[in-house]
């Protein structure tokens, strides 16, 4: 299934901020935020997008002081994890600030995204009709509307907020493309977007999800990183198959606390997802989580506690939806495969694990994963690595999505391009 992607080290790879097409500017909040973005387009697709990060650049020689320094104590020589190894390394992180500037960092680098993400398709914001935005652990309720607000975007522009955890960005592709997600007596979003000038994407400052958290790995594996990408529904993507599957993480093996309006309540034979409604024009998507009991951000059971949770799973749901596309292309009468893989940026090892399952079963396709100038950057990863190999798609070509997050979540959708 993969490409036989190597690790490479951390010589040979460039950090983010150094690559030659990343605009740099420094933000005026506390100190001054270093920000970075770059754009991509394939005009043959009519799809663009940008993509992100914000925050100084660590490379995993650096990162043990920081994470020390968030502890208040030092990282233990054989606490410090081989991030190399699971195809990290650098990540970008943030200095403490107040809430307030928190909140006004994130509001710029958003509205920056999507206004950016807009010019990238040829479109004004003003012509944007739809924004669906995927985040773990938001900076704010109203985050979607408020970046909206100040992009330039409608006020009756449709807005998603989607809170699946790394699978926030993949929730939200497949909300925009899938009518058969929809429940019932609800307003369906994919017939609503059809043929409407969408942006979809993550944004995620976990720099500052994380920051007070006591978990060492948590401390060393996320950063902040965002992709948005500009679609027409039906047109410029076309959905041909898909599944959207849950598996309550019983054991919290992952757990995450809910920054989002969420119950908190488990009812036996119902989803975990909460749908609800802030605003006329904004629709919430929220996933309950095992959270932490100590009321940390996150606490996880290390990194074979990730395999356990993610893989099983996660390699059912793509077969499941693999086997589907299989089925579809024989009723159309064509012989057409999967030509790639996006796959959740998980770590390097998770992925290649979930590639070696799938080969057992006979699937197979290229499928490129590595970002190594971001650390996991949970629902961006899967924009990002789309953006990453844009230039690659060409019309007709069939690509698998594949995102999976805490608590637990799956999105797996093939579509076709232009």
């Amino acid at each position: 299934m993969s490409e036989n992607i190597e690790i490479t080290s951390e010589s040979q790879i460039l950090p983010f901020y150094e690559r030659p097409n990343v605009q740099m500017e420094t933000l005026p909040i506390g100190n001054g935020i270093p920000f970075g973005i770059e754009t991509v387009t394939n005009p043959k697709l009519g799809i663009g997008g940008v993509y992100a990060a914000w925050g100084e650049s660590y490379d995993n020689r650096q990162l043990p002081e920081l994470v020390s320094m968030r502890l208040g104590e030092p990282l233990p020589e054989d606490e410090i994890m081989n991030l190399s190894e699971l195809g990290f390394h650098y990540r970008h992180h943030i200095p403490s600030l107040t809430d307030e500037e928190h909140l006004e960092l994130e509001l710029e680098v958003g509205t920056r995204l999507l206004r950016e993400a807009a010019r990238a398709n040829g479109w004004s914001p003003s012509e944007v009709q739809g924004v669906l935005i995927g985040m773990s652990g938001p900076v704010s309720h109203d985050f979607v509307t408020q970046i909206c607000q100040r992009a330039g975007i409608s006020e009756d522009a449709l807005k998603v907020s989607i809170h699946k955890a790394c699978d926030g960005s993949m929730g939200a592709l497949h909300l925009a493309l899938n009518p058969a997600l929809s429940p019932s007596g609800q307003l369906n979003i994919a017939e609503e977007l059809r043929g409407k000038k969408v942006l979809v994407g993550g944004i995620e400052g976990l720099s500052r999800f994380v920051s007070r958290s006591r978990d060492k790995n948590a401390l060393q594996l996320f950063g902040n990183g965002a992709g948005v990408i500009g679609i027409v529904p039906g047109e410029t993507m076309k959905f041909l198959v898909g599944k959207s599957a849950e598996n309550f993480d019983e054991d919290g093996l992952l757990e995450v606390r809910m920054y989002y309006p969420h119950s908190g309540r488990r009812v036996s034979g119902q989803s975990l997802v909460e749908v609800s409604q802030d605003a006329p024009a904004h629709i919430r998507v929220a996933g309950l989580m095992h959270e932490p009991e100590d009321g940390t951000p996150i606490v996880m059971a290390g990194l074979m506690g990730m395999v356990k949770l993610f893989v099983r799973t996660g390699v059912q749901v793509v077969a499941d939806v693999y086997r589907d596309y299989q089925a579809l292309m024989s009723q159309l009468g064509l012989d057409k495969s999967i030509d790639m893989g996006i796959v959740h940026h998980a770590n390097y090892k998770i992925n290649l694990l979930k590639a070696k399952q799938l080969l057992k079963e006979g699937i197979q396709f290229p499928m490129p994963w590595l970002l190594s100038d971001f650390g996991n950057v949970s629902a961006a990863s899967n924009m990002i690595a789309f953006l990453r190999q844009i230039g690659n798609i060409k019309p007709g070509d069939h690509v698998l999505f594949d995102g999976f997050g805490a608590g637990t979540y799956y999105d797996v959708m093939a579509v076709s391009f232009g």
